[in-house]
């Protein structure tokens, strides 16, 4: 099991443009067999910091997500819509690995 954790720096003044980019992100990776744990939008504290984190059962099957995503025309349009909007400044990803209890 693989979690990626997305670090974004956001145009605070593009908040709802970079909600919506979120929300059209979420279905897309439960469709192409990943669990998101969501988008986590600023509230208190720095106002151009955004967080998104999502899980997929192997490294394997995130880069097969990947590389399916820049085939699919729904991912594309989904990456058209922030370079157009231009909503998201920059991002960083890394991946964990989960310890559980026991």
């Amino acid at each position: 099991m693989i979690t990626c954790y997305l670090r974004y720096v956001i145009d605070p003044f593009k908040l709802k443009e970079f909600e919506h980019y979120g929300k059209l992100w979420i279905p897309l990776v439960e469709r192409f067999g990943g669990q998101h744990h969501g988008y986590f939008l600023p509230s208190e504290g720095a106002n151009n910091i955004a967080l998104a984190m999502f899980t997929f059962p192997s490294l394997a099957l995130y880069e097969a997500y990947r590389t399916q995503s820049l085939e699919d025309a729904e991912c594309q349009a989904a990456f058209q819509y922030a370079e157009d909007t231009r909503c998201i400044v920059s991002y960083e990803r890394s991946f964990f690995r989960p310890v559980f209890r026991g």
